[in-house]
């Protein structure tokens, strides 16, 4: 395959952009998976992304809690499918239930959502599920049909090309943030999450049937406190119908249901500091 040097200028680069384009018009059409990035390449958006967390959200960034999510979070992702990916796990000191995932491996679960679940099973789901997006990769999936949709292909590939340096890096990075949090995964996106999140529980040692179970738990949160889930419902389709389907997949399994570990850890959430609520957003 021959090189393109920079100095093939904009107009390869507009060329290029309308192929894609063609080419995700193509593909997406016969219903297959896009992505315009590598494992690579989608690992380091992902460490781009993350760096703005650092900056934009309130990580809470207490040592034991950490440990305890690393713990969860190593055992989930080394029974994950998929790409490698180099996982890693955080708390946002946010009170509202929601948890995300950056592209190849950071995933983030706020305050919230450990404080609301009532089991280390139910935790652990919703950290499965998150694993899960990578595994199969949709985030990176959302993420090139947002480039392309947008327009800042030439920005993607300048700052690929760059190491993940500079003013771009830092707009690709709050861009893929932005879409990360917010992203609206396809309901069949949803459902594969959910399927292959219980198989990583279950492979994990979990009983899979925490997932359904926290997702229970949205529904009696969104008729008690509709704001604690605004963020979540905004970016997930509902849970009834998924309750339903995950009840019927892990009917009959069984697994670790709780530790005094997990309560503990509860009990320190309640000696710290009150969470933040998530600012409002446009």
């Amino acid at each position: 395959m021959t090189r393109m040097t920079r100095s093939t200028g904009t107009g390869t680069a507009r060329r290029a952009g309308v192929s894609l384009l063609f080419v995700l018009a193509t593909v997406s059409g016969a219903g297959a998976a896009f992505t315009l990035v590598s494992v690579e390449q989608e690992v380091q958006l992902g460490q781009q992304a993350q760096a703005e967390i650092q900056k934009q959200m309130p990580v809470l960034g207490d040592a034991q809690l950490d440990r305890y999510i690393d713990s969860i979070g190593a055992r989930l992702a080394a029974n994950a499918p998929g790409p490698k990916y180099p996982y890693s796990f955080g708390v946002v000191n946010y009170k509202e239930l929601n948890a995300f995932a950056l592209p190849g491996g950071p995933i983030y679960v706020h305050r919230g959502t450990i404080a609301a679940a009532r089991t280390e099973a139910q935790l652990a789901g919703v950290m499965a599920h998150e694993v899960a997006h990578i595994a199969e990769r949709h985030a990176a999936q959302q993420i090139s049909k947002g480039v392309v949709a947008n327009g800042i292909l030439g920005l993607l590939g300048a700052v690929l090309d760059n190491g993940g340096k500079g003013e771009a890096a830092a707009r690709i990075g709050a861009s893929v943030l932005t879409q990360s949090v917010f992203m609206k995964f396809s309901r069949d996106d949803e459902r594969e999450a959910d399927r292959v999140g219980a198989q990583i529980m279950e492979r994990a040692g979990w009983d899979p049937h925490g997932l359904s179970e926290f997702m229970q738990i949205l529904q009696q949160e969104q008729q008690r406190r509709p704001s604690s889930v605004e963020t979540f419902f905004s970016s997930h389709p509902s849970p009834a119908g998924r309750v339903r389907d995950l009840q019927t997949l892990v009917n009959g399994r069984s697994g670790r249901r709780d530790s005094n570990e997990f309560q503990a850890m509860k009990g320190r959430l309640n000696s710290l500091p009150a969470p933040r609520t998530m600012p409002k957003t446009d």
